[in-house]
């Protein structure tokens, strides 16, 4: 417990012996009163003060204002034990509310100490220097030694470690990374000292980004809380007024109309009883901390959500579509074959191509890169390579020592009217021209993830009716690996443009109430990701664009986490419905028998403080993740 949780714990505590004490004291009258007043101002002196904070601020109706109101006209009417156990009882419920938001903040405060405090600069003399993270640029040599947290985006340059990476992904197994592994910031450093040349900047780096999701996510609340907050607008007012008429209209009636006589005091009581019956503390507090709760058990398993907007969206999903390269398949792409159809040697034909290719990111044109200066062992001098031209979809040009060499797809060599003898092996099959001649191919092979069958398998299992695969790649390898997997239907060959219009075609064929997820992790994917429903990336690999534009990030990139986010974000909206139906409910029928007299202020503290207990005890069930 904080220290403030504490001090209305003891707080609890002492009201309640001296509620216990008045009771057993045989006094009546004014000392009576001026004894109860003694645990009623202990437990409740911070209510009364709010109350009349908001009174002045203009800001009446809230649930400070009717216990205020309600236990202040019990003391008038003589009830002091029910007033006090009112306040105590309510305070209970406060007191409940705080450890269960607590509780569910642990994960979130968790995650936000992955923020390093420094980063160790190795300057001209070897000596290490602390430094903010935000001062390093890209390209220092930073050392981080065994306990630290590793600051900023970067590759190993000298060192051999293991990795704790669970702040990041949620999975406890240790990471081995040596010289040229690029590495996240967030992770800690568990046993060599390592050097790492920084890649990206504090701001861009994995910690800062996922800070600024995590700190932005409740910035975007889901239409259930924005439904209980114009709810609790209305309401408070309203009943308020309510239990005002109940006050005087039953008694003006009965002395104008019925020529009886005024009942005061019991129209009054019943008009207090309604107030502590009314107070929509349950809703208020329950729901918020539902989704908080999804959102932060969430976050502990490695999915970070980016509002309780999207975990309701996201519990919705009935269609999914995904990108394959390194979303359902590891992205790791190695050469298996090198075919030369002309003049050309087969080690040549690969040199060209790992030339050309060498200023791309594309996984493709660095497995390119890779297999040569694995087979030459040298690296490429990037100084012979210029007039590098991209061709979204299609492939690249460059000259490589005054040679115009295309390397790309077929699509590419037909735009260019060059006749390719097609490849006809498993793996994506890259051809090369030069100075506008068919010179040969090279085929690459993805091999799928580990977890990819079993995450279809699942995603069907908790009742996502549709799978689709929308990928770039050909479409004898899109197929294979569709069937491998159980997809319901594969597009291929399709241009960045054209993900995005297979994805309108996907939410039209959708029910009304159905959504559609897109999982991708390539920057061609970023438009795909804004344009469906909710957008997924794969975050330990994905570009910054496609993060940037993703609704949910997986950050261990393993699939069969999405069956877990959406397990999450339905169990949390029906936890969200349970604690809306049950308060609402409860309070309906008690207001009824509080306005016919037949609800007395005991049942009116079981309506307030007792429905919102067992609501925030039902909510902390979100915390609860059941891990596939």
């Amino acid at each position: 417990m904080t220290k403030k949780q504490k001090k209305i714990l003891y707080r609890i505590i002492l009201a309640a012996a001296l509620v216990v004490v008045c009771v057993c004291l045989p006094v009546q009258g004014w000392f009576r009163l001026g004894i109860f007043m003694i645990p009623y101002i202990v437990i409740g002196y911070d209510i009364l003060k709010k109350a009349i904070k908001g009174i002045c601020n203009k800001e009446i109706f809230d649930e400070n204002f009717l216990m205020a109101v309600a236990t202040i006209g019990a003391i008038l009417l003589g009830d002091y034990v029910e007033a006090t156990a009112v306040m105590l009882f309510y305070q209970i419920g406060e007191l409940f509310q705080s450890v269960a938001v607590g509780k569910s903040r642990k994960n979130i405060a968790a995650l936000m100490d992955i923020r390093p405090d420094y980063a160790n600069v190795q300057g001209e003399d070897e000596e290490l220097e602390q430094v903010d993270p935000d001062e390093v640029a890209v390209g220092t040599i930073i050392v981080v030694k065994p306990g630290e947290r590793i600051p900023l985006d970067g590759k190993i340059v000298e060192g051999e470690t293991s990795l704790n990476t669970s702040a990041l992904t949620g999975e406890s197994m240790p990471r081995e990374v040596g010289i040229g592994d690029m590495v996240s910031s967030g992770c800690v450093n568990l046993s060599g000292l390592i050097k790492i040349a920084t890649t990206k900047e504090y701001g861009e780096s994995t910690v800062s980004k996922i800070l600024e999701l995590v700190e932005n996510s409740s910035m975007r609340k889901s239409k259930s809380e924005n439904f209980i907050s114009k709810f609790a607008h209305y309401y408070t007012p309203a009943v308020c007024f309510a239990a005002l008429a109940l006050a005087i209209i039953p008694s003006l009636i009965s002395m104008f109309v019925l020529g009886g006589m005024p009942e005061w005091s019991k129209w009054f009581i019943r008009a207090l009883t309604f107030l502590v019956i009314s107070c929509p503390c349950a809703l208020v507090i329950s729901i918020p901390l539902s989704f908080f709760g999804g959102i932060g058990g969430a976050s502990a398993q490695g999915i970070l959500i980016k509002g309780s907007n999207y975990l309701e969206t996201l519990a919705k999903t009935e269609c999914i579509a995904f990108d394959k390269t390194g979303t359902l398949t590891k992205g790791v792409f190695e050469v298996i074959k090198v075919q030369s159809v002309s003049a050309y040697s087969e080690e040549e034909v690969l040199k060209l191509a790992a030339y050309a290719e060498c200023y791309s990111t594309h996984p493709i044109s660095r497995s390119l890169v890779e297999a040569w200066e694995k087979k030459a062992g040298l690296s490429i001098d990037k100084a012979l390579v210029s007039k590098v031209e991209e061709i979204s979809g299609h492939g690249l040009f460059a000259m490589v020592q005054q040679n115009l060499v295309a390397v790309g797809n077929s699509r590419l060599m037909e735009k260019q009217g060059i006749a390719v003898q097609q490849g006809e092996e498993d793996g994506t099959i890259v051809y090369v021209a030069v100075n506008g001649k068919y010179v040969g191919y090279i085929v690459i092979a993805d091999v799928l993830k580990e977890q990819s069958e079993d995450a279809m398998q699942q995603l069907k299992k908790i009742g996502v009716k549709k799978l689709v695969m929308l990928t770039g790649d050909v479409k004898s390898v899109a197929e294979k690996i569709a069937a491998q997997l159980g997809m319901d239907e594969v597009k291929s060959e399709l241009l960045p443009a054209q993900k995005v219009e297979q994805v309108e075609g996907l939410l039209e064929e959708k029910s009304s109430r159905g959504k559609l997820a897109f999982v991708g992790d390539g920057i061609n994917d970023a438009p795909v990701l804004s344009r469906a429903d909710i957008g997924i990336a794969m975050g330990a690999l994905g570009s910054d664009a496609a993060i940037e534009a993703a609704d949910v990030v997986l950050m261990d990139d393993n699939p069969l986490k999405l069956a877990l986010a959406i397990d999450i974000s339905r169990k949390c909206l029906r936890i969200v419905y349970q604690n809306i139906l049950f308060a609402l409910g409860v309070k309906a029928i008690c207001l009824i028998l509080g306005a016919m007299g037949i609800a007395n202020m005991w049942l009116a503290i079981f309506a307030d403080v007792g429905v919102m207990v067992l609501a925030v005890l039902n909510a902390i069930r979100c915390l609860h993740i059941k891990k596939y």
